[in-house]
């Protein structure tokens, strides 16, 4: 679980990206941009992760942050494809804030280490100005580690933005 209070939590920021997610807290940013408060404790004083659209980056421009790597080793953290165990649900689970005229997109993929990606959420375009929980799902066949990727993409508009907060993997995993 992270909840991004004191630090990234063992997640990364991509190399082979654009620009940077950073940690910040509502009372920090200016006027129009962003939450006003974060998901956890829902107070301006507490910490989120934010991308936003602004001179510095070309609307289309990437920001990428990986979690730690998933052991393959671990079984009941991916369910294969089409099979459905009862009780166990392999989760990623996490809350985002999306709110602007001209909001870019917030994708999520599962990466494996050998570097295959798959979507598992796209989401583009102003989600409203209200914190929202999303819980996906993880799958794969159990050969590979892999990771959880959150790739926010810059839009048009200098004061809109993608926000994280959060971020929590279920129990099996």
């Amino acid at each position: 679980h992270c909840n991004f209070e004191f630090d990234f939590c063992g997640w990364k920021q991509d190399e082979n990206d654009n620009f940077n997610w950073h940690l910040r807290t509502s009372g920090t940013a200016k006027l129009g941009t962003g939450p006003a408060t974060d998901h956890t404790l829902q107070e301006p004083s507490g910490h989120y992760i934010f991308i936003k659209s602004s001179f510095f980056q070309l609307p289309g421009q990437k920001a990428r942050i990986s979690s730690p790597i998933l052991s393959r080793k671990n079984k009941n953290c991916k369910v294969r494809e089409g099979v459905v165990v009862a009780g166990i649900k392999n989760l990623i689970i996490f809350y985002y804030h999306m709110y602007g005229a001209h909001i870019g997109s917030l994708i999520i993929y599962q990466r494996t280490t050998l570097k295959h990606e798959k979507i598992l959420l796209n989401l583009t375009g102003n989600q409203g100005n209200f914190w929202q929980r999303k819980a996906l799902t993880l799958s794969g066949d159990g050969d590979e580690d892999f990771q959880v990727v959150f790739e926010g993409i810059a839009g048009e508009g200098p004061k809109d933005g993608i926000a994280l907060d959060d971020l929590t993997f279920s129990r099996e995993c």
